[in-house]
This record gives structure tokens, sequence and C-alpha cells, in this order.
């Protein structure tokens, strides 16, 4: 009997229960994507031309980080007052408090930049995004003293300032070790790198929202409309994918001194725009 009853124990001790398993907790997943054929814009956006006098090209961009995305109801929402769903990593160790560039986050075309549960959204109705980007690297078209194109790399810190130990550029390593402030650039092709600042207020930042919501200058905060209202219930039970799609349309601008449309850095012709011309959110399921 003690046996028997040993067993029956065993095998009621070992039946599986049955419990209910909660469904994973549904996200917000903001991806990046690079357009060269949607409209260029310039700072208050409208619609932009390329100056008499300059000359521009659209990059290849390979990455890029931003530092800050929030959703705003109204066109009258000032900035910081919408649902901040995302804040980078910021330091003093440079002195001002700046963007850390060595923990940053990344993204190419297509990719995903944040992945945020919707728990933390405010219920609401939310018409525009606004993202503070921080860094760009891609591929740019150069014409050389030699009389040849080549292509070199191109990394574009557009944040409002920058933290930055070091980086490399194809196997190329930046020594910096100092806060850089927007503007601050780096190049390499065949090996050969060089560095440098573009002037203040050269990085265009559209923001059609500029007379209702302006943003601080020095600042990279690109805003962008919903075409349809993205509204958080609260009661999600799926993924909400939101692709923010950038302008890069001939986003790369310098001064000409052959007109012939090449950037001919050795001929004196300088950068004077490095910024995004423009910002389209979308929404899926």
């Amino acid at each position: 009997m003690t046996l028997a009853i040993a067993l029956m124990s065993c095998t009621d001790n070992n039946e599986p229960v049955n419990e209910l398993i909660p469904d994973p907790p549904a996200n917000l997943i903001v991806k990046f994507k690079f357009d060269a054929t949607q409209e260029r814009l310039d700072n208050s956006g409208e619609p932009a031309t390329i100056p008499v006098g300059n000359a521009a090209q659209s990059p290849v961009l390979a990455r890029m980080s931003a530092n800050y995305i929030e959703f705003s109801p109204s066109e009258t929402t000032l900035l910081g007052d919408g649902d901040v769903v995302f804040s980078g990593v910021e330091t003093e160790t440079g002195g001002d408090l700046a963007i850390d560039f060595q923990n940053a986050s990344f993204a190419g075309n297509d990719e995903i930049f944040a992945t945020i549960p919707l728990s933390q959204l405010s219920v609401g109705d939310y018409n525009w995004v606004r993202i503070s980007l921080s860094y760009q690297e891609g591929a740019i078209d150069f014409l050389a003293a030699d009389g040849n194109d080549y292509t070199g790399t191109l990394a574009s810190f557009i944040g409002y300032n920058n933290y930055i130990t070091s980086f490399d550029l194809n196997d190329s390593t930046f020594e910096i070790n100092e806060n850089k402030l927007q503007g601050f650039w780096a190049f390499e092709t065949l090996g050969v790198t060089s560095q440098g600042q573009a002037p203040e207020g050269a990085t265009t930042v559209p923001n059609p929202l500029f007379d209702t919501s302006p943003i601080p200058a020095g600042s990279c905060v690109v805003t962008g409309q919903f075409e349809n209202t993205f509204t958080v219930t609260g009661e999600e039970t799926e993924d909400i994918e939101v692709t923010l799609s950038f302008s890069i349309n001939n986003s790369f601008e310098w001064t000409e001194v052959t007109e012939d449309g090449k950037y001919e850095p050795a001929a004196g012709e300088q950068v004077v725009d490095m910024g995004i011309r423009g910002l389209i959110p979308s929404i899926s399921n």
C-alpha cells in the first residue's frame, strides 16, 4: 500500500499543469529609410532648389544615428511637450552637455533603429514626429587633382554637440577625445583622411512647424507629419511599425569653383550643407 501511494503521488506531482502563457508585449518598432527621390526641403519645410553658384549630390548613406524621438499631437505642440519615446545617452565628459557618440544607436537603410514597448506611450492622437539626428555616414563622389573621379566616405556629426573619443572610417582611426559642435566632419578615401568643421548654421534642418513650434538654433530636430493620425489606445496587442523616411535628395552641397557639378576639394570647393532634406513618417502593422 505504501508503494502504491508513493507511485500515485509521483504521478500526480509530474502531471503537466495547463497554465496560460501571456502574449508578448506589443512594441513600437522604429525603422529608418533613406530616399534620394523624396522632395528636397529647406529649413522651414518648403521646396528648395540648389542656389546659383552651388552644386549638390545625393550621398549613398550607410547608417545614421539619432538622439531623440518625440511624437507630437498638433502643430502648436512645443518641442518637449509631446510624448518622448526615445532619448539617447548624453555626457558632460567633454565639458558642456553633449551626445555620447560611443554609446549611440545606429541603423542603416530599411533597418530597425529602436524597439519600444507600446505601453510606454501615452494614450492619444499624434500627427507629427520630431527626431534629433546626430550622425550620418555614407559615400560621396569627388574629382581629385589628378583629374580622376573617386568615391570617399564622409562622416558628418549633425547633432547639437557631440562628445567623441574615436571612430573608424574604412579602418582609418580618428582620435578626437573632445566635444565637437554640429557640422564636424571627417573624410576618408584610399587611406587618406581629413577632417574639418562646417560653418555655424550651415546644416539644413527641415521644420514645417517653423512658425508655430520652433526648434533651438544649432539643433538637428527634423520634423515630419504623419499622412494619417497615429492613435495610441493603450490596448494594442500587435507591434506597430513606424518608418521614418529621410530625404537625401542632393543633401550634400558645396560651393562651385569650377562649374561642372562635381565636388572638387582640391580646387577649393567648400562644403556648405550636410543636412537632411525632409522627413515623412508612415505607419504599418
